[in-house]
């Protein structure tokens, strides 16, 4: 019986294994949040808003933020608050109109309200940015920023002379980033020519603008809206949240300037615009919610940016500012679905970074995350793509796994993830075209061979 110790012994040790739940797949209308995970070169994954509106604008709420006494809408900040949570996302660079902006003060525009439990970021005896608390604990850090011409986000203080808001001066271009520690981008590419993008003192621009979307597919918005939304035929449209599906994503305009701005050896970070203000489309859909809801729009696409955290695994506006500011970012769609697993670098070069000629360019297919295993999965295709003279020219492309090209030219290299939803179809209703074409998934900023 000597083996009955031994018995004993590995019988009192095994560890019995809990069962995984099941994942519950993921559908439109469903919210998913950041890991937050570190990956393997030190970096956490943050998601967020780019370019958004709060009461501060003039023209948000339907026009009307605040009535004559000066009493802002009470419904449309809480349909804000509700979204920024409902969504998960971790942070909004807020970009509110000059004429609003200037005339309010922080912590006011960044939305601060202490006793719904919001925290704010402190320096000194100033606020740089609001944790917005949300009911499940979660905090979403809220930064200050105006559209007025320009578009410095980040903001941590007013401008010492409020009137230089919109103004294209050089040093009151500098001042946003040396003074208020401010990333400097413009908005809506197609009202800057390409010297304008290059010789002003920028940060970056726009390569994707919500609201210039809508107005380049107004004519399928106002047949769906007259002839379904209106008549209230909810049974025959896609999912509420697929209303984008509808739209035609690629701009022709944008990417050739995009292009041909990097292509002449300049440097710039790259955003999507979500410019929600709700004030467009008021009508209720299937759900009961506004088709410009706050949710709705600040979920159907996001920037995401490879943040370095602190010592201590933490972050602030300013690990955000500098992760954007350095383009080590990525634009996605997630209206068609959350990405999982994308990743480009070049060695240990990063998104934004410059490596030499000959370095490996690296990039990882991602896959809808949660993707239902019942469903017929979407047609990918991973392009990487190098910056000429008006566009953009492809240089290696794969359908699966991952891509590695040798870099044997100079240039500017981003990559592009482009989809065929036919997950989707399933959400479609009668509308079972908008899924069998293909568009733009995920977009990333550049990386640059010298």
């Amino acid at each position: 019986m000597r083996w009955l110790p031994l018995l004993v012994l590995v019988v009192g040790c095994t560890k019995v294994e809990e069962p995984m739940a099941p994942v519950t797949p993921w559908s439109p209308g469903v919210m998913l949040t950041q890991s937050h995970a570190v990956n393997a070169r030190g970096f956490v994954e943050l998601r967020g808003l780019i370019h958004v509106h709060s009461i501060y604008s003039h023209d948000a709420c339907d026009g009307a933020p605040h009535d004559d006494n000066g009493v802002y809408d009470a419904t449309c900040l809480e349909d804000f608050r509700r979204g920024a949570c409902q969504t998960g996302d971790d942070f909004f660079f807020l970009t509110d109109h000059g004429d609003s902006f200037r005339d309010n003060e922080f912590p006011a525009v960044l939305l601060h309200d202490a006793s719904r439990g919001d925290v704010l970021v402190t320096r000194g005896a100033s606020a740089s940015a609001n944790r917005l608390m949300c009911p499940d604990g979660r905090t979403a850090l809220i930064m200050a920023g105006t559209e007025t011409g320009t578009m410095p986000v980040g903001l941590e203080a007013h401008a010492a002379n409020r009137a230089d808001y919109g103004s294209r001066d050089d040093a009151v271009l500098d001042a946003y980033r040396a003074t208020l520690n401010g990333v400097t981008l413009v908005p809506h590419a197609e009202d800057w020519t390409v010297d304008q993008l290059i010789d002003l003192h920028l940060d970056g621009f726009e390569i994707f603008n919500l609201h210039r979307n809508a107005l380049q597919n107004a004519g399928i918005a106002a047949e769906l809206i007259f002839n379904y939304v209106e008549k209230q035929r909810f049974d025959e449209l896609p999912h509420p949240d697929l209303f984008l599906a509808a739209f035609e994503l690629d701009d022709r305009e944008y990417m050739d300037k995009w292009g041909t701005v990097l292509s002449r050896g300049h440097q710039r970070v790259t955003t999507f615009g979500s410019d929600c203000h709700r004030n467009t489309f008021p009508q209720l859909m299937g759900d009961g919610e506004r088709i410009d809801s706050y949710r709705r729009m600040m979920s159907a696409f996001s920037n995401h940016l490879l943040v370095k955290p602190k010592a201590d695994g933490t972050w602030d506006d300013r690990d955000v500012k500098d992760a954007l500011r350095s383009g080590r970012n990525y634009g996605v769609f997630e209206f068609l679905g959350y990405a999982e697993g994308f990743d480009v670098h070049a060695g240990d070069v990063e998104l934004g970074g410059t490596a030499s000629v000959g370095a490996t360019i690296t990039a990882t297919m991602p896959t809808v995350r949660q993707l239902d295993p019942n469903v017929t999965p979407p047609a990918l295709v991973m392009k990487l793509l190098r910056a000429k003279e008006q566009g953009w020219d492809e240089v290696a492309s794969v359908t699966e796994g991952t891509l590695e090209y040798v870099s044997t030219q100079p240039g500017a290299y981003r990559v592009e993830v482009r989809m065929v939803p036919k997950h989707l179809l399933g959400f479609a209703g009668k509308r079972r075209d908008f899924f069998t074409k293909e568009r733009p998934w995920v977009m990333s900023s550049a990386l640059y061979v010298r």
